[in-house]
């Protein structure tokens, strides 16, 4: 374990800098108001805060005054050779995270005078990297929380995992083999706390027959088809045409089948799923009614249930608009908590069956907002407003040229501060002027030094233009497009495919800004674009709490020489292990980090590093032996050496830095 504590003397900052805050701008701009610009209140549910250096921070346990500085953590991993790109992960959100669920339902439970428990599962399918599993089975363990398998490589795991913790219950989802089975039976026979679910009625042969052949009596579940479905993206996820389940005819044929074979007693479990990111509580409300009532059907006709799963679909709320749209949700956890315990309770209750043990398997929700991905900005490229008139007249005259697309911009631009301006018009006029003149240019009717000017031109006019909208509080639906013509773009050191591939296949938005200069405005807006090759590798959608979306982030000028960081936020679910190896960028360096006031406050410990992908990591996974490429190299090198094409001294540096790329990170350093 490494400690990491921003010290008094700021020797984690750059040592150019001074650790005190910029001057606040002559624009009255302060670090509260990148707050709502920002939506990091909504979005961060207590857990990201700015402090008085303008620097984003972590409060792990929601508390403002135990922070951990982002910015000051970032420039000390780049002290101790651990650059950006780089995976934060803060063990402490995570396990506070974990206590609310569980603090929510024992509140719902109390206050409804439920008489049984409940349990979360973690579906290890959202992220099964090793380092967060274990540390979120050490919570678990506190909590008498537990784990999902939904294959037979995450059982293994998982099994692995949680060794000796006999009692943590483990959930197995999915298609499963005879192997599959036999292995759930034999780890019940260990003493293990297993159930698995009938996906179809195969399954439950299968289950039936080794059960019969070990001498073992399983806890067995059932995954049943609602009638009612989910929203958003997963919606499929449930309803009569849903992948998974058995229909209430099969449900009935499962009952009489282990009744054939005296193990109705061993139907303990009944199981739905309506899907992930679920934004609007009332399909919640219906599912788990319908559920409930399922539930106490099978148990009136003699099956031994003690256990009634909810599966996944509790949201985050990624916008912070606390809305049903695709990226937020319409409810808390506490909200959520309370609606399934009423749910069963009243079900139960009319029916006079005995309250059921109660799982959700809220993996999104258990892992998302520990994990944060920071990367910095490369270069920009800027679209030039400051034209001016007057210059493009006398370069008009030098050229003995009157074009009329670039008089009416000139009219254009000298009309934007006239009394009672149409901008609509004005904005018209120049994107109608700007397309004249390019056709103009392709037909070789103008120049490139004047094609340049009406470019210019054309780009002031935008921004006045722009400008002047906001200023009036609106932006007319004819001037909508125009934030994005006009955005600059930002390189980003990161690969889309790799990190963000929701973003990039379901358009799912995530929480960006940038981690320091809070305490300056921010004077551009512009997209995102990474380093892949393909024109589908970049941010152009962001959050915002009035729209669905804005296509454009706030973001400041770039000092040379200075580092500028952007964070992304709420990716503990799901995009580390959906990322792909396009270009063959590979994983990023992933540090642990928790919150450690032993010593004063605003310490914090770096607890693990784990290294991202090397290049020669990369090419091992799509089948290159990196020896043989360098093999390969030192025979090309030799041949130009013996033709003269390079010397000696030149061939031995092309080996030396093709050989050190192989050990090389697969970002750019």
């Amino acid at each position: 374990m490494t400690r990491l504590a921003p010290p008094a003397t700021g020797d984690t900052a750059a040592p150019t800098e001074p650790r005190t805050s910029p001057p606040t701008p002559s624009t009255g701009w302060t670090s509260a108001d990148a707050l709502p610009l920002y939506g990091i209140p909504a979005w961060g549910a207590g857990y990201f805060g700015i402090n008085n250096l303008g620097h984003l921070a972590v409060q792990p346990e929601k508390d403002p005054a135990r922070r951990i500085d982002l910015f000051e953590l970032v420039e000390g991993l780049r002290e101790r050779d651990i650059g950006t790109p780089v995976m934060i992960r803060c063990t402490d959100v995570l396990r506070h995270r974990l206590r609310e669920i569980r603090e929510a339902f024992d509140a719902a439970i109390a206050d409804h005078n439920y008489d049984n428990t409940y349990a979360c599962v973690y579906p290890i399918k959202v992220n099964q990297q090793r380092h967060l599993c274990e540390d979120l089975r050490d919570a678990a363990a506190e909590l008498g929380f537990g784990f999902e398998a939904g294959s037979k490589p995450e059982l293994l795991a998982v099994m692995a995992l949680t060794e000796g913790q006999p009692d943590m219950p483990i959930v197995c989802n999915g298609f499963k083999d005879s192997e599959f089975i036999e292995t759930v039976i034999l780890a019940g026979k260990l003493g293990r706390h297993v159930i698995p679910v009938v996906e179809r009625f195969s399954d439950l042969e299968l289950l039936v027959k080794h059960a019969e052949h070990y001498g073992v009596r399983p806890r067995i579940g059932v995954r049943t088809k609602p009638s009612a479905k989910g929203v958003g993206r997963w919606e499929s996820s449930a309803g009569m045409r849903s992948k998974f389940g058995l229909t209430a005819t099969e449900l009935l044929g499962a009952v009489e089948f282990l009744k054939a074979h005296g193990m109705a007693d061993c139907l303990n479990m009944i199981h739905f799923h309506i899907g992930s990111q679920v934004g609007d509580i009332r399909r919640i409300k219906a599912a788990v009614n319908e559920l409930a009532h399922i539930y106490c059907e099978l148990a009136k006709l003699g099956a031994g249930l003690d256990t009634i799963d909810v599966g996944g679909g509790l949201g985050i709320d990624y916008d912070g608009s606390l809305s049903n749209s695709p990226s937020s949700v319409n409810y808390t956890v506490d909200e959520y908590a309370a609606d399934i315990v009423y749910r069963v309770k009243s079900a139960c209750d009319a029916n006079g069956i005995a309250h059921p043990r109660i799982l959700s398997e809220s993996g999104r929700a258990m892992v998302s907002h520990c994990s944060m991905l920071v990367f910095d900005v490369l270069g920009a490229s800027v679209f030039p407003t400051d034209a001016d008139a007057e210059s493009v007249k006398a370069l008009l005259i030098a050229e003995d040229k009157r074009p009329q697309p670039v008089l009416e911009l000139i009219d254009a631009y000298e009309a934007i501060d006239t009394p009672r301006v149409n901008l609509v018009e004005i904005y018209h006029d120049a994107a109608q002027a700007i397309d004249e003149a390019m056709s103009l240019f392709n037909l070789g009717y103008l120049s490139l030094p004047i094609r340049s000017a009406a470019e210019r031109l054309f780009w002031t006019i935008g921004k006045r233009v722009l400008d002047l909208a906001r200023a009036k509080g609106e932006l007319p639906d004819d001037l909508a497009d125009l934030p994005r013509r006009l955005s600059d773009i930002y390189y980003a050191n990161l690969s889309i495919f790799q990190t963000l591939p929701d973003h990039w296949a379901i358009d799912q938005l995530f929480p960006i800004c940038p981690i320091h200069r809070l305490d300056e405005e921010p004077t551009r807006r512009g997209i995102l674009a990474d380093i892949t090759c393909d024109s589908d590798g970049q941010i152009d959608k962001f959050i915002d709490r009035r729209e669905t979306s804005k296509p454009t982030l706030e973001l400041h000028t770039l000092n040379h020489g200075e580092p500028y960081y952007l964070g992304v936020f709420l990716l503990g679910a799901y995009q580390e292990v959906l990322g792909d190896l396009h270009n063959l960028y590979g994983d990023t360096h992933v540090v642990h980090v928790s919150f450690d006031d032993s010593e004063g406050a605003g310490d914090w410990n770096i607890d693990e590093v784990i290294e991202g992908d090397t290049v020669k990591e990369v090419l091992s996974y799509v089948q290159y032996e990196p020896e043989n490429l360098v093999k390969a190299m030192r025979r090309e090198v030799e041949r130009a050496v013996k033709s003269r094409t390079l010397t000696v001294r030149e061939a031995k540096n092309l080996l030396k830095f093709y050989s050190e790329g192989m050990e090389g990170y697969t970002y750019l350093e």
